[in-house]
């Protein structure tokens, strides 16, 4: 996957730079906050190859990829300074309560979620590990492992205090200051069994705050209230150090008297509802979550259960919210995939079934959801009639996970614990049993199978066999934008272009520093770094001209736009003028790929000469 290339569409496609208020992205989607929904081409990015969907929820825009999103991101944020997408608050006039809250929970938990599936791991590891021998629970290096699977358990507070003060707008670091309040030894070494007063006369709970979810959740929304209030009373000469000091004290006071309090209500509260449907209703939870976990993970839903589970770990030592339904779930959709993959005649469709079935497997279920069961729909109802029937399974047998990670083959060892394998034994025949029913499901339910396109070649051939149906190709000329010499593109020094990665063309090193409009068209994209424009002709030809090799590192540097994004210009007007010297002093390449972004769309893209060209000189044929 070429990242560059894919993180450029999707900006385009999202309206531009100027469009994105902040991006972040989990372990599967870019998630965007757009300052204008209306300019997305929604349509567009589906259609873009490396995407796998686009969904649209609590305010965040979100482009599914995949497991390389990580990388897509990066290159996404090298196009512009965007914000990180959890220190955005949303516009809550515009959203219901229960919005706001789902909103803000995934918010605060959305980044802490691979450091939960990554410590689950490890003591899902060091529990393998034990059951077979090759580790002494009393030995040294058990010691250890468990530090590292249980640091980020322990000291939760910090980690979610953090998270959630970057979701209220204020300061992380006092935030993780009031959660080492909780767990400080001189705090925790006061509950002796005594009435603990703070003067003499404030009764304080005394609370194992290590690990809990709620309280540092509270707290840290009442730092968001006191610590603006801490600064707008502060005289500028000392608001370095009484701001801090008011925001921590009276915050301080507050959640050791009420709000850590309170938030261990809450979690008390939630643990006797986990222990009712657990010894009335086990089963519920994972049919449901087994069955409908594909809507919500369409929606983003799945993020909201986090803190929940959280909760259960902490009150009960296990999980029985996320972990049992999920697994039969996600297998479920990773069998469907993969059945589609097995049956369809379609090579594109058989490589992109495949891969993402087995993805899924994994416990990554977003690439076969979006890309291809959603997509066909019937491989959909496959994946909730077994994600269902395996579920119920696994409810009746009442398997739970003794630590967080995603759910799939690899996460067996989350269920190793309690007495003996019981508990990872029926967990492996929930999985048999989600794998039998879909693929029998998917087998009979089939799908559509989508026709293969023929290629370029094919569709061109008969139409050069004579010379009156070659009479009707369209031929459509592109003019120069630059003075310079003409060049291919396979001699440009960057794979992306010499390779036609990004689509045909041809290149230019140019002899004067001045880019003009080469047709009518639309600035349809310009970067903020003026290195790059892209145009869409009134015949809908997409033209990417692209100064220099790598001159977006300049950011901006030696470059002048005379237009601006969205702006209709003329034919052999000046869009851009740059210092050509400064750019080579600077050590950059000026070889000006022009790129027909949308090759795909004709028969053949042909450069028309080599050697000196002029501006608004023919320089490229277009066969449609």
């Amino acid at each position: 996957m070429d990242y560059k290339k894919l993180a450029s569409d999707i900006v385009l496609k999202v309206g531009g730079t100027e469009n994105i208020a902040s991006v972040t992205n989990c372990m599967t989607r870019l998630r965007f906050k757009l300052k204008d929904l209306k300019k997305a081409d929604i349509e567009g990015l589906k259609n873009l190859k490396g995407v796998q969907g686009v969904v649209t929820k609590n305010g965040q825009f979100q482009v599914v990829i995949g497991t390389e999103v990580g990388s897509v991101c990066q290159e996404v944020k090298n196009l512009g300074d965007f914000k990180d997408t959890a220190s955005i608050q949303d516009d809550g006039a515009k959203k219901g309560i229960i919005a706001m809250f789902f909103g803000t929970l995934t918010d605060i938990f959305q980044p802490v979620i691979p450091a939960l599936a990554g410590s689950g791991m490890i003591k899902a590891l060091l529990a393998l590990m034990v059951a077979t021998k090759l580790v002494n629970s009393q030995s040294q290096t058990y010691q250890i492992f468990n530090a590292f699977g249980d640091a980020l358990f322990y000291f939760l507070p910090f980690i979610l205090g953090f998270s959630a003060a970057k979701r209220f707008k204020c300061s992380p670091y006092l935030a993780a200051v009031l959660a080492g309040v909780l767990i400080h030894p001189s705090f925790t070494g006061l509950n002796t069994g005594d009435v603990v007063r703070l003067f003499g006369f404030i009764p304080v709970t005394m609370i194992s705050y290590s690990g809990s979810v709620v309280p540092i959740l509270l707290i840290v929304w009442v730092q968001s209230m006191i610590e603006p209030w801490a600064n707008r009373i502060s005289p500028k000469a000392v608001k370095i150090f009484l701001a801090p000091l008011i925001t921590v004290i009276l915050t301080g006071i507050i959640a050791i008297v009420l709000a850590g309090p309170l938030g261990n209500l809450v979690g008390q509260v939630l643990a006797i509802g986990f222990n009712w449907l657990n010894d009335y209703a086990g089963w519920v939870i994972p049919v449901l979550m087994g069955t409908f976990c594909p809507f919500f993970v369409m929606t983003g839903m799945h993020y909201c259960f986090a803190p929940i589970q959280t909760i259960q770990y902490a009150t009960l030592g296990y999980g029985t919210i996320l972990g049992p339904g999920m697994l039969a779930s996600n297998i479920a959709q990773g069998t469907s995939s993969l059945m589609v993959g097995f049956r369809t005649k379609n090579k594109e469709l058989k490589q992109l079934a495949v891969s993402s079935g087995a993805t899924a497997l994994m416990g990554i279920t977003e690439p076969a959801l979006y890309g291809v069961n959603l997509k066909y729909k019937r491989p959909l109802y496959a994946a909730m009639i077994g994600g269902g029937v395996s579920g119920l399974y696994a409810g009746l047998t009442g398997i739970h996970t003794y630590s967080s990670t995603t759910a799939g083959l690899l996460a067996l060892p989350v269920y190793i614990g309690g007495d003996g394998f019981r508990n990872v034994i029926n967990a492996a025949i929930t999985i048999v049993i989600s794998i039998v029913v879909t693929a029998v499901a998917a087998w009979f339910l089939g799908f559509r199978d989508p026709v293969e396109e023929p290629s370029k070649e094919t569709i061109a051939k008969p139409e050069t066999s004579t010379t009156q149906e070659s009479t009707k190709k369209e031929v459509i000329s592109i003019s120069s934008p630059l003075n310079g010499k003409a060049c291919p593109l396979s001699e440009v020094k960057d794979d992306v272009f010499s390779k036609e990665i990004v689509g045909k063309g041809a290149a230019i090193i140019p002899s004067e520093g001045k880019v003009y409009a080469p047709e009518d068209a639309t600035v349809i994209s310009l970067f903020d770094t003026f290195h790059a424009i892209g145009l869409q002709t009134k015949n809908g030809v997409e033209i990417l001209i692209h100064i220099g090799m790598d001159t977006v590192e300049l950011n901006g540097k030696y470059f002048t736009a005379h237009i601006t994004q969205g702006e209709q210009v003329k034919k052999g007007q000046l869009l851009i003028e740059m210092d050509l010297d400064a750019i080579r002093q600077a050590g950059y390449d000026i070889t000006t790929p022009v790129i027909i972004s949308n090759t795909a769309d004709y028969l053949d893209i042909l450069p028309v000469k080599n050697g000196d060209i002029r501006s608004q000189e023919s320089f490229i044929h277009i066969i449609k």
